[in-house]
């Protein structure tokens, strides 16, 4: 394509052209004026000029054995100075020069993006060693290593904080503006701002094993990827290329004259649709990566403007994937804060998602946080821990069976019922006998159902849910939020099975997966086009998946499928532009218009030069942020 000179050209072309387009409309206009011999010489230097960069770039392509644009405007810039049409060169060299112009925003626009997230890094640190604080560059930072970071101080690595509180800004990933509380045992990510409060991090990632880096290389990866469009828009501009040429020539031979023949090769030489089609690709990159979302190419938008079909994990994806205590069951001689008092004191020294939804429920109640004594856990199970002289079980059905605890059939029933209302349930004995039941959900997304029905009105057939939990929770999750097919104790090998088996079964059609980018990684890779939600910070997100939604915001789906099916119209309406603009050039320029005439060959120049403008100016829309897009 015109202007793709590498290195050192590459930086001496733009200004070259800037100053080819300002002289060759100065002279144009003061040939229309006074059309002297002088300006007429001009003209002829100018275009001559403007010639040697198309001549290049024509023979570059086809030493690679391409047929190129450049050669059509190569062969009619030369016809025009042999013909002495000196304005009709001027309009050619005005058109092939701002084309070039336009080619080269292209690739600086993709630059830009990935400079703007070059500029959050950080030079030098700080960083504590025993009890002796010292500054040194990032270069020499090492996992391991604890790096103080003030308060107004960008996030120099990722890591996890060891000490200290604060409100981090992490709008430069993730797109999203409101400040995220922070506490010791918290990740944090490079190139996010310390709003508040000073830290201590344990330094994980440094360097290109950065969130930062991983993004930064998925732009510049995704610049260089060529859509199905743009494939078509490169075999399509060849064969046209061909085909005028040989089209030309027989006219020629048929009896056309020269000038009409000039006239015909100055209709059909632009390479609007060459630029125009990349330029809305990266337009659209860089709207999207303004949103957090990061997308591996303009094939992945391609695809996301067809989905026909959507299958989501739900855990972390429909749902936050942070339980939730909604109801607490006392039994005989216990009451229900007694339960939760207890219940929190083995959840105290836990880690685990239950455990941590205990201990919030039990601070909403205003209770106090018992240390318990001789705690022992058994991983996704359930733990045992003492109480003054009483023994205490907390967790599973099968965990406290496993521990030889009688459970009456009343409290089976009562087990069964919130199962049957899809609610997870935390059981705690004492002293060999069940004294309580917690009940706990997991919390949906805001606005889940909303957003599957943006997606369905955008023409999204089906949404199927896959998940590992029993058939009354998954259909109650289900229910709730309007989805019509669901699948039940799935394992992450049977999610694989299926994704594969349903991705066959309906192709061509499209199918998505939506998943967390972790469990999910395996299934991701099946299907059509795969999205990873809440990328930040995982690198088997940003690795698996098309399209990469750094925060859990699940409103960024439509948003963005939103922005594919834009791109897909704006695709089509530059070819339509594109072939109408041409094929009334060329009834214009060998049969004539009425009240018009026919077009001579300054005529066809400059009808060429300004219709140029129009698919390159649509595919600019690509990249305009709709209110829409910046809700939060």
């Amino acid at each position: 394509m015109t202007g793709r000179l590498k290195g050192l050209e590459s930086k001496i072309l733009p200004i070259f052209d800037y100053f080819l387009i300002g002289a060759t409309a100065v002279f144009l206009i003061a040939g229309t004026v006074s059309g002297n011999a002088w300006t007429q010489a001009a003209l002829a230097v100018l275009s001559f000029l403007g010639l040697l960069p198309v001549l290049y770039s024509a023979a570059r392509s086809l030493m690679k054995k391409r047929v190129s644009v450049d050669l059509l405007a190569s062969i009619a810039l030369v016809f025009s100075l042999l013909s002495a049409q000196w304005a009709s060169a001027a309009f050619i060299t005005l058109m092939l020069a701002f084309a070039r112009v336009f080619d080269h925003a292209t690739d600086v626009r993709a630059k830009k993006i990935i400079q703007s997230l070059m500029k959050y890094h950080v030079e030098r640190v700080r960083i504590r060693d025993g009890e002796t604080v010292r500054e040194a560059p990032i270069k020499s930072v090492k996992p391991g290593d604890l790096v103080i970071v003030e308060a107004g101080d960008r996030m120099p690595v990722d890591g996890v904080i060891v000490s200290g509180t604060a409100d981090i800004d992490e709008s430069s990933l993730t797109g999203e503006s409101e400040l995220i509380a922070k506490k010791p045992g918290d990740k944090v990510f490079t190139a996010t701002v310390n709003d508040s409060g000073s830290l201590i991090v344990r330094t994980e990632k440094v360097g290109d094993d950065t969130t930062l880096a991983r993004i930064i290389a998925l732009v510049e990866e995704a610049s260089r990827h060529k859509s199905k469009a743009e494939r078509v828009a490169d075999t399509f501009t060849q064969w046209y290329i061909a085909i005028m040429l040989i089209g030309s020539v027989a006219l020629y031979l048929y009896g056309l004259s020269s000038i009409e023949i000039l006239s015909i090769l100055l209709v059909v030489c632009a390479d609007d649709i060459a630029v125009a089609v990349p330029l809305a690709f990266t337009a659209a990159i860089a709207r999207t990566a303004k949103r957090g979302v990061i997308v591996k190419g303009s094939a992945a938008y391609e695809q996301l403007s067809r989905v026909k079909y959507v299958l989501t994990d739900k855990t972390g994806t429909l749902t936050k994937g942070k339980p939730k205590i909604i109801d607490v069951k006392a039994y005989k001689p216990y009451t229900a804060s007694k339960i939760i008092e207890l219940a929190g004191m083995g959840a105290s020294e836990s880690k685990h998602a239950v455990s941590r939804a205990i201990l919030d429920y039990l601070r909403e109640k205003g209770a106090k946080v018992h240390v318990p004594h001789e705690l022992e856990e058994v991983s996704g199970q359930g733990l045992s821990f003492r109480h003054g002289t009483e023994k205490m079980f907390l967790g599973r059905l099968s965990f406290i069976k496993g521990e030889k605890i009688h459970v009456p059939e009343s409290v089976e029933r009562d087990i069964e019922l919130e199962k049957d209302a899809g609610r997870g349930i935390v059981v705690l004995a004492v002293d060999g006998h069940v004294a309580g039941l917690l009940s706990y959900i997991d919390q949906l997304r805001p606005r889940v159902k909303e957003i599957i029905a943006e997606t369905k009105a955008m023409g999204v057939k089906e949404w199927h849910m896959l998940t590992g939990d029993n058939e009354h929770a998954a259909a109650a999750v289900a229910g709730e939020l309007g989805i019509r097919h669901f699948h039940a104790n799935m394992t992450p090998q049977s999610k694989v099975e299926f994704a594969t088996r349903f991705e066959r079964e309906k192709e061509p059609e499209v199918v998505a997966y939506i998943g967390d980018g972790v469990n999910d990684a395996a299934s991701l890779a099946l299907v059509d086009v795969s999205i990873a939600m809440g990328g930040i910070g995982s690198d088997a997100a940003i690795e698996a998946a098309d399209i990469t939604i750094m925060k859990d915001r699940l409103y960024r789906l439509p948003q963005t499928m939103r922005t594919a099916k834009t791109l897909r119209n704006i695709m089509w309406e530059c070819f339509v532009i594109w072939a109408v603009t041409n094929a009334v050039g060329l009834v214009w320029a060998t049969a004539g218009l009425p009240f018009l005439g026919v077009l001579g060959p300054s005529g066809a120049a400059a009808f060429n030069f300004l219709t140029d403008f129009i698919p390159i100016g649509n595919a600019l829309r690509a990249g305009r942020l709709r209110k829409d897009d910046l809700r939060k």
